[in-house]
């Protein structure tokens, strides 16, 4: 579908509640990142998002006269969330608030796994002004959020609940599943965190990307499926015997677009570091990028 919103112009999508577009289209952001400001008098601005100068002046376009930026949150550190929010709290004086760098709340899973890549979009220069935390509150005069530690998508990915309304920045989008790329993804930790997500009674979720989603708990339960009908696509094609990632890739992933093919193999990457900590895959090398998997329970 076309995109509702033009970019660089604020529309009031609820109550006390503003999107800017940035202009920032891609494959993999859609019609591009979707910064919020929330509330009124004194707003949080959620996701300034990249870099680039005619979005700034936007941001600060959307204030009402006498507004001001009290807060600046950053969901996590990708390059289309996060390299704005430096230029902006120097022109409005807003703390920077993320979980913390990128690296922040990697699982013990993914520490020490080299030679997998996956550093592709993560913004290594970013640095908030203080960490949040699970179950941390933040408000203003007429908002108030609570931190939801969300990590799968990166391990310093977080959502946001402002009672049944739900900031899930790219852990759930109504248009695509989440990319899960190691070692900052970890689809364990995604799986665990869409389900923590699923067991609360939300009205509506805003993602960083693409539309509101009216109804987030069909969604949530969708995106588990898709997950687990990938686990049972992989467990499969590896009864027929062993197999390296790359062909593993070209039948599992067979009616994949070209151009997404390689955030696929990072999403398979990610489902097979999970079957193997379960003990339901085993593989062959030293390197999970290289030799060949198999099915334990085959064997």
């Amino acid at each position: 579908m076309d995109c509702p919103w033009q970019p660089g112009q604020a529309v009031q999508i609820d109550a006390g509640l503003r999107l800017v577009l940035a202009p920032n289209p891609s494959p993999m952001t859609y019609w591009g990142t979707n910064t919020f400001v929330i509330g009124t008098g004194q707003v949080a601005v959620l996701d300034p998002g990249p870099a680039i100068p005619r979005h700034l002046e936007a941001i600060l376009a959307a204030l009402a006269p006498g507004e001001r930026i009290s807060h600046i949150i950053v969901t996590h550190p990708h390059l289309d969330h996060s390299p704005l929010a430096r230029p902006l709290a120097e022109a409005t004086g807003a703390p920077v608030l993320a979980y913390g760098a990128a690296g922040s709340g990697i699982s013990a899973r993914m520490a020490g796994l080299e030679g997998i890549g996956g550093a592709e979009g993560v913004d290594a220069s970013f640095a908030p002004d203080a960490c949040l935390a699970d179950g941390d509150r933040l408000s203003g005069p007429d908002w108030h959020l609570e931190v939801l530690h969300s990590p799968g998508h990166m391990g310093s990915h977080i959502c946001l609940a402002e009672g049944t309304r739900l900031f899930s920045g790219d852990h759930l989008m109504g248009w695509a599943p989440s990319l899960v790329s190691p070692p900052e993804g970890d689809m364990t930790d995604y799986l665990a965190a869409l389900e923590r997500l699923g067991r609360r009674p939300w009205s509506r979720a805003f993602p960083a990307h693409g539309l509101p989603i009216e109804d987030p708990a069909p969604r949530i339960a969708e995106l588990l499926a898709h997950r687990r009908m990938r686990e049972a696509q992989i467990l499969a094609v590896l009864n027929d015997g062993p197999m390296g990632i790359d062909d593993l890739l070209m039948k599992v992933y067979a009616e994949t677009p070209a151009p997404l093919l390689p955030a696929a193999r990072r999403n398979l990457l990610a489902h097979l570091i999970d079957l193997v900590h379960a003990n339901r895959v085993a593989h062959s090398a030293p390197e999970l990028t290289h030799g060949k998997f198999h099915n334990v329970a085959s064997r």
